[in-house]
C-alpha cells in the first residue's frame, strides 16, 4: 500500500471513521488481532498497522477477528448496518402487532436511544417511519388484492378499531380506504 493511501485509511481508524469499512481491514501486530477500520478499541501506533484488503487475507496471515467490532459478522456492512437490518427484519415479522422502540429495542439488546439514532443515521428515517411504510404497504396490498372488510385490513396491520385505522390511512394516503380500494382494485387505477 503506498503511504499516502496508509495515512488516509490510518487517519480514518485514528477518528474512527466508517468510511473504509468494508474496503480494509486493520491488523495490528502487537496484538494479532484484526478490526474493522471504524472499531473503538484503542487506536494502535501507525507502525504497528497492516491493512488488508480483505478478512481472509488478515486472518490466513494469523490475526483473529476483534471481539469489539466484529469484522466477521454483516460483510462488508458496518455494525450500525448490521443493527438496523436485524431491526427491518423484526419489523417486518412483526408490523401487524403493536410494536414500540422500547420492545425493538428490548428485542435486539440495545437501548431505545441508541436504536432510534442508529436507525435514523443508517436508513434516514425513524424505525417508527419505517414501521409505518411497511403498514401502508401491507394495508394497500390487502385493499386492492382481497375482499376483506376495511376494519379487517385495519387488524392485519395492527390497528384495533376501524376508525383510528382509516383516519391513519387517510393520512397517509390521501384517500379513505374505500376510496382507495374503488380506484386502485385489482391493480388498475380507475379515473
Amino acid at each position: 500500500m503506498e503511504q499516502a493511501l496508509f495515512e488516509r485509511v490510518y487517519e480514518s481508524v485514528v477518528r474512527r471513521e466508517p468510511t473504509y469499512d468494508g474496503v480494509y481491514y486493520t491488523a495490528v501486530l502487537t496484538t494479532h488481532i484484526v478490526c474493522r477500520p471504524s472499531c473503538r478499541a484503542r487506536t494502535p501506533k501507525p507502525g504497528n498497522v497492516v491493512f488488508y484488503e480483505s478478512l481472509e487475507q488478515a486472518v490466513a496471515a494469523g490475526f483473529r477477528p476483534c471481539k469489539r467490532c466484529r469484522p466477521e459478522e454483516g460483510g462488508v456492512l458496518r455494525p450500525d448496518a448490521v443493527l438496523a437490518a436485524e431491526a427491518d427484519q423484526l419489523m417486518e415479522a412483526q408490523f401487524g402487532q403493536k410494536v414500540t422502540l422500547e420492545m425493538l429495542a428490548g428485542w435486539l439488546r440495545v437501548s431505545p436511544f441508541h436504536l432510534q439514532r442508529t436507525y435514523k443515521r443508517v436508513t434516514g428515517r425513524s424505525p417508527a417511519g419505517r414501521l409505518d411504510q411497511l403498514r401502508i404497504e401491507k394495508a394497500c396490498a390487502l385493499l386492492t388484492d382481497t375482499e376483506l372488510a376495511v376494519a379487517e385490513v385495519g387488524q392485519a396491520v395492527s390497528f384495533r378499531g376501524p376508525s383510528h385505522f382509516t383516519a391513519w390511512f387517510t393520512r397517509k394516503t390521501g384517500l379513505p380506504p374505500t376510496e382507495y380500494r374503488a380506484q386502485f382494485k385489482g391493480g388498475i387505477h380507475h379515473e
